[in-house]
């Protein structure tokens, strides 16, 4: 099923783009942190969508859309119908229709050559725009990594304080024997340094 053959030659040319930005805003739209990501893949997506779109031309060169030989094709002249010779000139016939075939194709991929090789332009260019962003893309996933790393450090560090003056206040509460605890004002006193009674 030739699922492009309703596109004219310039909305061909727009389809990479507007599936380009749909792409864009869905993906910004989901994951909105991974911005730099998103914009890699949308350029990723446009060169493949425009490397598509010139296979497609390539391997529909006679369409009219793009090649206006297809719909003035040479037609070889019937030898057979000749008098008196014709009967002799028959079997050149197929051989003619053949030559005329291969000039008319060519003809027809010669007008789509410059339009598949517009596409692929398009597609190397893109390509080319994808290096750079590929490399400040992990630059910024390296640094949130890291970032998130440090994050993680202060967080574990946090605890470990947290559990050590846990740890204090239990052993603390474990030296008061039972018959000398006094009332809850009394061991707060105790537990308070001795600058806060100053």
């Amino acid at each position: 099923m030739d699922l492009l053959g309703g596109f004219s030659s310039s909305g061909l040319h727009l389809l990479p783009w507007f599936a380009t930005l749909l792409v864009v805003v869905a993906a910004g739209l989901w994951r909105p942190r991974s911005l730099h990501w998103t914009v890699l893949g949308s350029v990723m997506i446009f060169a493949s969508l425009n490397a598509m779109a010139a296979v497609y031309i390539l391997n529909h060169f006679d369409d009219p859309r793009w090649s206006p030989a297809a719909g003035q094709a040479l037609s070889a002249p019937q030898l057979s119908s000749t008098p008196l010779v014709g009967q002799f000139l028959g079997p050149l016939d197929s051989a003619m229709n053949g030559v005329v075939g291969g000039v008319n194709d060519f003809l027809a991929f010669k007008h789509a050559l410059p339009i598949a090789l517009e596409f692929l332009a398009a597609s190397g260019w893109a390509l080319l725009l994808a290096f750079p962003l590929a490399i400040v893309a992990a630059g910024i996933s390296f640094s949130a990594a890291r970032r998130r790393a440090a994050e993680a450090r202060n967080y574990r560090s946090a605890v470990v304080e947290l559990r050590a003056e846990l740890d204090q206040v239990k052993l603390q509460l474990a030296t008061l024997e039972p018959g000398t605890r006094k009332s809850a004002a009394d061991e707060s006193h105790r537990l308070l340094p001795r600058d806060e009674f100053n």
